[in-house]
């Protein structure tokens, strides 16, 4: 069975968070999704809350720690991506926003990405597509069809109505990567110097 790489990023604040049960939800209907087609998932969650202070470092002083490099390594290299995030303030959460300003800019070109939010209210729901989707787009990503969205009413229980909607929404989105991801070979890891000359050619001077 071939294997494709899957990052989560989740960017919940409390432990545990809705943020992270959504991704996580949506990480399972992923990798069933591409099992279906033949593919082994191999699944790398990256919990923004735990690389805060790396993230603050990286910001104020460019100093990237191995904990932060190991994320971003993995998001480079990822065949596809969940990024789910909390809303605040009309919009993604600025911890989110931090990893992602961390990200090399060429990172996540062509990489298909199913976007997540969740908040308090229904009303926040536009988050996932006046910010999110804009977001992803800025930074060349596909970014799929379908977005999830995940109120206090939405874990309405499996018998539940808007239960049964979020289950619907998740496996709709998961069905959507995996068409994508089983669509293509597999990516090799970003090298943001691979096109640098070597040092025998600078010697040379060619």
């Amino acid at each position: 069975m071939e294997r494709r790489s899957l990052v989560v990023l989740s960017a919940g604040l409390g432990q545990p968070s809705s943020t992270r049960l959504l991704a996580d939800r949506l990480a399972a209907e992923a990798v069933d999704a591409l099992a279906g087609r033949g593919l082994e998932a191999e699944t790398t969650v990256v919990e923004v809350r735990d690389l805060a202070r790396d993230l603050a470092d990286h910001l104020v002083a460019n100093a990237t720690s191995p904990a932060l490099r190991t994320a971003l390594d993995a998001v480079a290299g990822a065949d596809a991506v969940v990024a789910v995030t909390p809303v605040f303030a009309a919009s993604y959460s600025g911890l989110f926003k931090t990893f992602v300003d961390a990200l090399d800019r060429d990172a996540l070109t062509g990489v298909p990405v199913v976007v997540g939010a969740t908040a308090g209210t229904q009303r926040h729901s536009l988050v996932l597509e006046h910010a999110m989707r804009p977001l992803f787009a800025h930074l060349r990503a596909l970014v799929l069809p379908t977005a999830v969205f995940a109120a206090p009413e939405d874990w309405g229980g499996e018998a539940g109505r808007s239960g049964d909607a979020l289950s619907a929404r998740v496996s709709r989105a998961a069905g959507e990567l995996a068409e994508v991801v089983a669509g293509r070979p597999a990516r090799r890891p970003h090298d943001p110097f691979e096109d640098a000359p070597s040092f025998a050619d600078l010697l040379s001077g060619r």
